[in-house]
């Protein structure tokens, strides 16, 4: 038997065939016939079977005893949770209380459409997500420039004819923050058409192979590459915003503000010699279908949100904003922006402790673990995590895992025991991948080609298993008072398939909205008929239209970017050190890897260990250390043991850690993992180092020291 889904694991949503016997995978292949990734898979969509039949996976709420973990009913873990909750509330107030969503809520949309009311449901101000400690830059500028922070432009990758990448190594993402599954075929294709790709990056990434040019780039200087491009293109007159400039404001004010950061000047602080810089301006301006794109390594620095600001400008003045070929809108059958703005949902409340400011109802997760750890009114004393793993991916993982341990309750709406759910009271376990319907509502927003697909359950799941949204729902229950009868039975009803059903009826393909495609129009039943899904077509011009700032406008200098810009013009620089034990440290990702998560199938993890800290040979050199020798990361807030591995794909003067490993301590029941445990590379990256401007996480450039290991001694 066949059975056709999206994967759900990453952002790419490739279409599966999978074959089974009814119990049990038989294989999984890509769908040929999905119109979207067109039979392209990873090896991650492979490991959904090794996710299904996890022995280490939990299937029963476990309640941490003296005696360790014991299997409780669900009944019995709702309760307990709620007789716990209860009076930390009453006499601490609703801030005591904070939630955690980690990554895969989004890949479910289930979890992603009855988080809400749980949050509502609590009340509380400590909302703290993924989004901090990996894209909040892009939505931060979409907010402020477009109206809304899902009106995320996205690069038209099949029509484009030249693409600056920077910091983003899309072959081992599939994307990220640019829904796009097969990216080496469209990169590839993208110069068969006579196209370029230069790619700008402190390390050789895997997409370096494919691109035409690859420059090395000081880690955290990326702002300066960007001004001096736009400086470029304003002196030599090269702006052409073209339609662009009926609907947009503040020109003039971008012009003044990159007056002055020459090529020689971002030559200074890049790494990149002028000539080069002048060159990628006027080739960029010449083409007639450019775009730029900036990823990981631009939002994870101190300057986050400056990037993501001037990739939007650069694409602006140069008309490749919003046309066929550069940033385009996708068009999803889901209309997640509900077409009200965002722009007032910044700064509404501010932390306790160092009063960053909250971003669209979360605050910026580098503060969580010192509003736990900081005694006085308000601190937090419960947290209800859901699939995430803070420990390992949020900046100084020790401190969060110091802080977990002192809170009055603690509850973890995740499938295994890893190293933040081991310090929970209670763990939840929801159903998961192939025992769970999915459409996928937030990735269809940022895919390059518009489409639709709907993935059915594979396998029923067994007695007394709940989905992520059912738990959430009675969670979000227990904390609602009595209302009326009708109230009650209308949120008794709510699923998340009769609520994708409305959302597609209203959607921009649906009957609702179009009463003359009443027997063409979009619906969940027509959906789940094409089980390969259905092709909406490519990209289309969306703007004004789609804008949702007050005067319909698109700002191209917001002031709040402006004054951000001009502390770090006028401020004191960056020192410089002379330290040849001083390094910049990068992140990086593998295929074969998905966060911190995916370390426990044998299928990914074999081979040779990849939890290493790329050195160049130079470096080495001086350091005195060899290819496979054990050396000491350091820095302010700790230190780790790891292999050096050699290489010249990584610039002089940067290290490179992978993220999501560090698979260490007690309490943990995973098996592979152990073999290939690694380091956190958040035992590395400081807290109190983000992005001023956003709150982002900055854990790119953050400065470490690396020495031989100490020998152990025997």
């Amino acid at each position: 038997m066949k059975h056709y889904r999206a994967c759900n694991l990453c952002e790419a949503i490739c279409g599966l065939e999978i074959e089974h016997d009814g119990g049990s995978v038989l294989s999984i292949r890509g769908d040929k016939d999905d119109p979207f990734s067109q039979g392209h898979i990873c090896p991650k969509a492979v490991a959904l079977k090794d996710v299904y039949e996890d022995p280490d996976r939990l299937k029963s709420p476990v309640r941490k005893t003296p005696k360790g973990w014991e299997k409780i009913s669900w009944r019995q873990a709702f309760d307990q949770i709620n007789q716990k909750l209860a009076p930390i509330r009453r006499q601490h107030g609703r801030n005591s209380v904070a939630v955690y969503l980690g990554n895969p809520v989004v890949h479910n949309y289930g979890s992603l459409i009855f988080s809400r009311p749980f949050i509502r449901a609590l009340g509380t101000r400590n909302v703290f997500t993924a989004t901090s400690v990996d894209q909040l830059p892009h939505q931060f500028a979409a907010s402020f420039m477009l109206g809304h922070s899902l009106l995320l432009p996205i690069p038209d990758i099949d029509r484009c004819q030249h693409i600056l990448i920077m910091g983003a190594n899309p072959l081992a993402s599939n994307g990220s923050m640019m829904t796009a599954p097969g990216f080496e075929r469209r990169l590839r294709a993208l110069r068969e058409r006579g196209g370029k790709v230069i790619l700008v990056d402190p390390r050789k990434t895997e997409t370096a192979r494919v691109a035409d040019e690859h420059h090395f780039i000081a880690p955290g200087s990326d702002v300066f590459l960007l001004l001096a491009l736009l400086n470029v293109i304003f002196e030599k007159r090269l702006e052409r915003p073209g339609r662009l400039e009926k609907f947009t404001r503040n020109l003039g004010a971008l012009k003044a503000a990159v007056q002055g950061v020459t090529p020689a000047v971002a030559e200074a602080k890049t790494g990149i010699p002028a000539a080069i810089i002048e060159r990628m301006a006027c080739e960029f301006a010449a083409s007639g279908a450019a775009v730029c794109y900036g990823r990981m390594g631009l939002s994870t620095q101190a300057h986050g949100g400056l990037c993501q600001w001037l990739i939007n400008a650069l694409n602006i003045i140069t008309g490749n904003f919003d046309r066929s070929g550069g940033a385009m809108f996708p068009l999803p059958a889901v209309d997640l922006t509900g077409g009200k703005s965002t722009l007032g949902k910044a700064g509404r409340w501010k932390s306790r402790i160092r009063g960053l400011a909250e971003f669209d109802g979360a605050l910026p997760a580098a503060v969580m673990a010192e509003e736990m750890l900081a005694k006085g009114k308000g601190r937090i004393r419960a947290l209800f995590t859901n699939s995430g793993n803070p420990v390992l991916s949020t900046p100084n993982g020790k401190q969060l895992e110091k802080a977990l341990g002192k809170l009055d309750l603690m509850v973890s709406i995740d499938i295994y025991i890893n190293e933040t759910t081991r310090h929970a009271d209670f763990i939840l376990p929801p159903t998961t991948g192939l025992e769970t319907d999915h459409y996928d509502l937030v990735f269809n927003g940022l895919a390059v080609r518009n489409t639709a697909k709907y993935s059915p359950v594979l396998f029923k799941p067994g007695p007394g298993r709940l989905a992520d949204w059912q738990i959430l729902k009675e969670l979000t229950k227990r904390l609602t008072p009595k209302k009326s009868a009708f109230a009650s039975l209308k949120y008794k009803l709510k699923t998340p398939a009769r609520i994708l059903k409305l959302g597609l009826l209203l959607g921009p393909y649906g009957v609702w909205k179009s009463p003359a495609k009443f027997f063409t129009g979009l619906t969940l039943r027509r959906l789940k008929r094409r089980v390969h899904g259905i092709d909406l077509g490519p990209l289309q011009p969306r703007l004004p239209g789609a804008l949702l700032t007050p005067d319909k406008k698109l700002d191209v200098a917001p002031p709040v970017f402006l004054a951000r810009l001009g502390e770090i013009m006028t401020g004191p620089g960056d020192k410089v050190s002379a330290d040849i034990n001083e390094f910049a440290l990068i992140g990086r990702r593998h295929v074969r890897s998905n966060n911190s998560w995916m370390h426990n199938t044998q299928r990914l993890m074999k081979g040779k260990g990849r939890c290493t800290v790329m050195v160049n040979p130079a470096d080495a050199k001086n350091l005195r250390v060899s290819d496979g020798q054990s050396v000491e990361v350091s820095s302010r807030v700790g230190k780790i043991v790891l292999p050096a591995e050699l290489t010249d794909d990584i610039m002089p003067g940067v290290v490179s850690i992978p993220h999501g490993y560090g698979h260490t301590g007690k309490g943990l029941e995973l098996r592979v993992a152990k073999a290939h445990a690694g380091q956190s590379i958040n035992d590395l990256t400081d807290d109190q180092i983000v992005d001023k401007l956003t709150g982002n996480a900055a854990f790119s450039a953050q400065i470490v020291k690396i020495r031989p290991a100490p020998k152990a001694r025997k």
